[in-house]
């Protein structure tokens, strides 16, 4: 995790929140550091995680998590991380027929859309234990990434109605958190898009949208981050706080700094 981080958010693994669903935001960038940051964040706040990675390998986020000081080989062993790999398991589903149905049995069908299965896992590997296994804090799903569905041609609203069960068992039932990462297409007309990121946008507690910088490429800048803390249930005059900061990824963190206060410019 990202110590700078945890400071604008005001948080630490020793009281991380919970029933908290946080939006995770790219525009013109990568912002899969943000997801970096909370997988290890919930690991070592010995939170039960479960991460469906669509997108990257296993040994890619292992690699990533050992440089921010958890080992994802060893949260798996000790039970504490179960790991979708999707890219692992295409050739199972495609190939195979498995007696029980697949997390994404919907690549396999006509008409994609059918997420009941991926939820059934999610509940499955987040449901409490029987008190023979170890006892973890408040449960966490962690998506990377939500547009990847629908690139696969589910459905703005299938993901939407997974994400509502997702935060209904995760959130209201475990007390738990979810955590998902969607791209902003920006430019580009893309309509169901546009419908999952502001469905997901209006149900969220926190928002972090990375951003490119609009004046193009800078070795000491890399982007901006804008954090934005929501109450849905709130009137719209005190729902919403947001701040905007720079930021610059390095080997093992990320500095972030107020727009223009770069280091580099001082």
């Amino acid at each position: 995790m990202f110590p700078e981080l945890n400071n604008l958010l005001n948080t630490t693994p020793d009281k991380a929140e919970q029933g908290k669903l946080t939006l995770l935001c790219d525009a013109k960038t990568d912002g899969s550091f943000l997801v970096h940051h909370f997988l290890s964040f919930y690991l070592k706040a010995n939170c039960k995680v479960c991460f469906v990675a669509l997108i990257q390998s296993f040994s890619h986020y292992n690699i990533v998590g050992q440089k921010l000081g958890v080992s994802l080989t060893t949260a798996q062993e000790r039970g504490q991380l179960v790991f979708l790999e999707a890219l692992k398991t295409l050739v199972d589903i495609f190939f195979q027929t498995p007696a029980e149905p697949h997390p994404l049995q919907f690549l396999r069908e006509a008409s994609a859309g059918n997420l009941q299965p991926l939820y059934a896992f999610v509940r499955e590997a987040l449901k409490p234990g029987d008190g023979r296994e170890a006892t973890w804090r408040h449960p966490v799903l962690l998506v990377d990434d939500l547009s990847v569905l629908l690139s696969l041609g589910v459905g703005a609203v299938a993901v939407l109605d997974f994400i509502h069960y997702c935060r209904a068992t995760v959130c209201t039932e475990l007390k738990g958190n979810v955590v998902a990462l969607v791209h902003d297409s920006g430019d580009t007309e893309d309509e169901e898009n546009d419908l999952l990121l502001s469905g997901l946008s209006h149900q969220s507690h926190l928002i972090l949208r990375a951003e490119g910088l609009t004046t193009g490429f800078c070795k000491d800048v890399h982007g901006q981050l804008k954090v934005l803390w929501r109450r849905p249930s709130q009137p719209a005059a005190q729902r919403d706080r947001s701040l905007t900061y720079q930021y610059k990824i390095q080997d093992k963190t990320v500095s972030f700094f107020a727009k223009g206060l770069s280091p580099a410019v001082l």
